[in-house]
């Protein structure tokens, strides 16, 4: 067995153990189990004889020294949270193959050119705080100091009071103090499984991500009517909020289907859609429910389209059937696009070990989209995974994994 598959069944083995959760594992930005998954990849580094260094932000930073260390360095990882229940995969798949990427370096006697440095990135999750990329945002120096505000959604507790109990440095933040700079970073790789079919459906075990999809998410949506006697109450004097958020929900599918007929690809997800129990009963026509929606794309053009369409039905169903539909805060995030010359280089760097590669948009989030909004030539390398993910099934198969440390050996050696 290779030093890198060695260091990987090891800490995927130990990242299930220590965080497990079941039935799945839950690792709570800036809570005990994510500081374990930290404390678990430091000690894997300090055994690889690397540098370690931690930002305000708690981001841990993990560096092999090149032999010119005044060049840019080369930054892989990703994050080491997750959602509650999740899998063990989301996240963690890129900080191993960074430090398995170095035992490799290590085991061949390889001092590379340039530094090498491994980032497992704090609060990726938006499950934790509402917020996307947090910990990324923060290593860059760019959080915003108001966000610091925001309470987490199991404690209450602000973000800046989380980061504080955890030892951390929230003021540091504020001020915007990082130890990543993006004139210092030459390319950024994050290797990251699949969340979604496409590498299973084709057979293949690699994926490269051309962009990152941008769009827009409503969490404190409601449909808004009145509680009424279901039997009491005729039809015309109802205003029904289950139907007004049906009205919506259609009317969003139908301008789904247009977008698809053009030749266009978004998603739109009612991930959370509820009725007070305090409320609610079998006899009563719903006074309100409370709706989430999240909807993504990889064109700005069609977001906004859809953000009209949203508008739109919205007045429909206020004249129609009484109904106010209230969005609430709107949370945006931009598409992000990978650098083409990076693709370019990695799937050479593919095709040279033989290994089979696609490229392909990525629906969800990562913190790639951050380093690519602050100019830094940036990459994805998506890893074939089954049953889906932020669930306890994902499927990660380790010579799929080690087929990406693969391409990630070629780039290092041939990266100028």
């Amino acid at each position: 067995m290779s030093a890198r598959q060695s260091l990987a069944r090891r800490v995927f083995s130990a990242l299930a153990e220590g965080t497990a959760d079941p039935p799945g594992v839950t690792r709570a930005a800036y809570g005990p189990s994510e500081q374990a998954a930290h404390d678990l990849a430091r000690h894997e580094a300090e055994a690889l004889g690397c540098e370690i260094a931690i930002d305000p932000a708690g981001n841990l930073l993990m560096t092999l020294p090149g032999s010119d260390r005044r060049a840019q360095r080369l930054l892989l990882g990703s994050h080491l949270d997750s959602v509650p229940h999740g899998g063990n995969y989301d996240g963690a798949a890129g900080v191993v193959a960074g430090l398995a990427l170095i035992a490799e370096a290590r085991a061949r006697g390889f001092m590379p050119p340039r530094d090498v440095t491994v980032v497992a990135f704090r609060a990726e999750e938006a499950a934790w705080f509402p917020l996307s990329y947090l910990g990324s945002e923060a290593a860059l120096g760019r959080l915003a100091a108001a966000l610091l505000e925001t309470p987490r959604s199991d404690t209450g507790q602000s973000l800046a009071e989380h980061m504080r109990a955890a030892g951390f440095d929230p003021e540091g933040v504020a001020r915007g103090e990082a130890l990543l700079r993006p004139d210092d970073i030459g390319a950024f790789v994050e290797v990251h499984i699949e969340q979604g079919p496409v590498l299973v459906g084709a057979d293949l075990p690699l994926g490269l991500v051309t962009a990152i999809n941008g769009g827009f998410r409503y969490m404190q949506a409601r449909a808004v009517g009145a509680w009424d006697h279901s039997g009491a109450t005729p039809r015309r004097h109802r205003q029904d909020a289950v139907l007004g958020l049906t009205d919506l929900v259609t009317g969003l599918e139908a301008a789904w289907d247009r977008i698809e007929a053009a030749g266009q690809a978004v998603t739109l997800t009612f991930g959370q859609v509820a009725t007070d129990p305090a409320l609610h009963g079998g006899s009563r026509v719903a006074g309100e429910v409370a709706f989430s929606l999240d909807v993504r794309g990889a064109d700005a053009g069609v977001l906004d389209e859809l953000r009209r369409d949203c508008a739109r039905l919205r007045d429909e169903i206020a004249e129609t059937r009484g109904v106010v539909i209230d969005f609430g805060p709107e949370f945006t995030w931009p598409v992000a696009r990978m650098t083409p010359a990076l693709i370019a280089r990695l799937e050479a760097c593919a095709q040279t070990a033989g290994i089979p590669i696609l490229r392909m948009p990525s629906g969800a989030g990562h913190d790639a989209a951050v380093m690519a909004g602050a100019g830094i030539a940036s990459a994805m390398l998506f890893v074939r995974n089954a049953e889906g993910s932020h669930n306890p099934d994902e499927a990660m198969d380790l010579d799929d994994f080690a087929a990406a440390v693969s391409v990630l050996w070629q780039f290092l050696n041939t990266w100028p």
